[in-house]
């Protein structure tokens, strides 16, 4: 008998260990700043703009804008993250620089004096 409620609480202790692991993949696969999109994936659909975020000199090309303003429409807070995001600062990019593209594609709706980190979208 007592081998049989060992093993009821083997079996109930794998359970609730498996319920409980099940709950903390549903939360990592929360949404987060762009949605569902994990933050790297962002940044990178965002590579058009790399000479325009390393450089206030360097043309803003047409790709670029295009994508930030699809970015500033669908996710706006995803567009800080990824400025501000570890890949960012690998890539080079300078954050108050980056934080101009929108202005220097003349996007019309975009966030202005939305505070991203310490930098404030022009």
């Amino acid at each position: 008998m007592a081998f049989n409620t060992t093993k009821q609480g083997l079996l109930l202790g794998m359970l609730v260990f498996l319920l409980a692991s099940k709950e903390l993949f549903l939360a990592a696969d929360g949404a987060g700043e762009c949605g569902r999109t994990p933050i790297n994936t962002a940044a990178a659909s965002l590579s058009p703009c790399l000479g325009a975020a390393r450089s206030g000199r360097a043309l803003v090309t047409r790709p670029c804008c295009a994508k930030v303003n699809a970015l500033i429409r669908t996710a706006p807070r995803c567009l800080c993250a990824v400025l501000l995001s570890p890949l960012a600062k690998k890539a080079g990019i300078m954050p108050a620089t980056a934080i101009s593209i929108p202005k220097r594609c003349n996007i019309r709706n975009r966030p202005v004096g939305k505070k991203c980190g310490r930098y404030i979208v022009p």
